[in-house]
């Protein structure tokens, strides 16, 4: 008899739906999973639901299981945990997450999912494709043990970077936000917080995930010389204006991307698997659970989808519920 699941598709920009979809038989190296949560990425995802997906971003920008192309019709996301109902002895009956859209069922090959460690709640383990990303940003930063670091944006990513940069021994981490309701999961993970205008200056480093230009330019200027910032937003259509002018280069500042889709090269030797696994491991800590800001069953997602990308539900990470 054929499996069938439910799964959320945008069918254009702005307007989406749950589809009926069969899925494949699986072989012998795949795994059936059923899915317990998924988050929603806010960043990301509202950017491809609002269909700003920069065409010459399409090929980069695909997700690994991703149906469909942009701007629409899509079945787009990556942050999936489920148990396994079928495949390889040593994964039956495990919790794993999977870089998967939001969808009931599914089959994927074994290799594509990564256990869930038992330390870690299955709820929480929604975060690990963002906190993967700072996992990778902080590789590509190289933070030194004493550092004065700014964080500016509180979103997903920017509290998964501040969260584990405060478990670097002596490091001063200051969250900068211009939402004050960000001063409640800073507390939660362990940093200060400031508004932008109140943000400690004389920073060694300098993590912008805050996606817009004021907080690039604020970014810049709350360095020390020869300070850098690790670029982390994603802009998708919209161009920025840097301002490079002024003390920039009399200051000899830095200015650097960094971006999941490869391993930092600082990080020589390992994987993507490798990245991930990591991730999962950090989880363990209760403390991130401050990310999680909201929860939905998954028949709500269709409806509740333009309201993150509006605005109004001001989320981190939105948790999907399958049960």
């Amino acid at each position: 008899m054929k499996r069938t699941a439910a799964a959320f598709w945008l069918d254009s920009p702005g307007r989406a739906g749950l589809r009926q979809v069969d899925l494949p038989e699986p072989g012998e190296d795949d795994v059936v999973v059923r899915t317990l949560y998924t988050g929603v990425s806010r960043g990301t995802e509202t950017l491809v639901f609002g269909g700003r997906v920069p065409e010459n971003q399409y090929a980069a920008m695909r997700a690994p299981f991703q149906e469909g192309d942009f701007p629409g019709p899509v079945k787009y996301g990556y942050l999936n945990v489920g148990v396994v109902e079928e495949g390889p002895a040593r994964l039956a009956g495990r919790t794993v997450f999977c870089l998967y859209p939001h969808q009931t069922r599914y089959v994927v090959p074994a290799a594509a999912v990564t256990e869930v460690p038992d330390s870690v709640p299955a709820a929480r383990a929604v975060l690990a494709g963002t906190v993967e990303t700072a996992v990778n940003a902080l590789w590509d930063a190289a933070p030194l043990a004493g550092d004065r670091i700014a964080v500016v944006g509180g979103g997903m990513v920017g509290c998964s970077v501040a969260a584990l940069l405060a478990r670097f021994p002596g490091v001063r981490v200051q969250l900068v936000d211009a939402d004050p309701r960000r001063a409640e999961v800073a507390e939660a993970l362990g940093v200060g917080f400031a508004s932008p205008q109140d943000a400690l200056g004389d920073r060694d480093l300098v993590v912008h995930a805050s996606a817009t230009e004021q907080g690039l330019a604020r970014s810049l200027e709350l360095l020390r010389h020869e300070g850098t910032v690790v670029e982390l937003s994603w802009y998708g259509a919209r161009g920025v204006a840097v301002p490079l002018g002024e003390a920039f280069h009399s200051r000899r500042l830095t200015l650097r991307s960094s971006q999941v889709g490869t391993v930092s090269p600082r990080a020589a030797g390992r994987s993507y698997a490798d990245r991930l696994a990591l991730a999962l491991d950090l989880l363990a800590d209760p403390a991130l659970d401050a990310l999680v800001t909201g929860e939905s069953a998954f028949e709500e997602l269709p409806d509740l989808m333009p309201r993150l990308a509006s605005g109004e539900i001001p989320a981190l990470c939105h948790r999907i519920r399958y049960a």
